[in-house]
């Protein structure tokens, strides 16, 4: 296991606190996680600083996932960060805007640990491979 100061960071940003609370526990193994409540608290950090990949939230107060992807994008800053959007909307609309605006990729809520694992695993090899 890699020490804390070496591990990947992840930003997961969801107003469920039974979701931040999941997603920290199955992450946390072996990443540095990181929770925000709120899309305009995730700016706050950003802010100040770096991840290497952000769960996002759809459906939240104030500001929603996708106003937050198009600014986290419009930000050079920031722009690179892979993006996994978290959602419990079941429309088809849903992940194609999301993919639109630059989601590397879409979990459905409720996930299990292990699907989350796996998509984040994917996006941060992904993410870092050496071309």
């Amino acid at each position: 296991m890699a020490d804390a100061a070496s591990k990947k960071k992840i930003l997961l940003v969801d107003d469920s606190e039974l979701t931040l609370r999941i997603g920290k526990t199955a992450l946390s193994a072996l990443y540095a996680v990181y929770t925000k409540p709120s899309a305009e608290l995730m700016f706050s950090f950003l802010a100040k600083n770096s991840v290497d990949l952000i769960l996002l939230d759809i459906e939240m107060p104030e500001t929603d996932g996708f106003t937050a992807i198009e600014r986290l994008k419009a930000n050079p800053d920031t722009a690179g960060i892979p993006v996994i959007f978290l959602s419990g909307n079941t429309d088809d609309g849903s992940d194609t805007r999301g993919f639109e605006l630059g989601a590397a990729s879409f979990i459905m809520k409720p996930f299990t640990p292990n699907q989350l694992l796996e998509h984040v695993a994917s996006h941060l090899c992904a993410a870092f491979k050496v071309k």
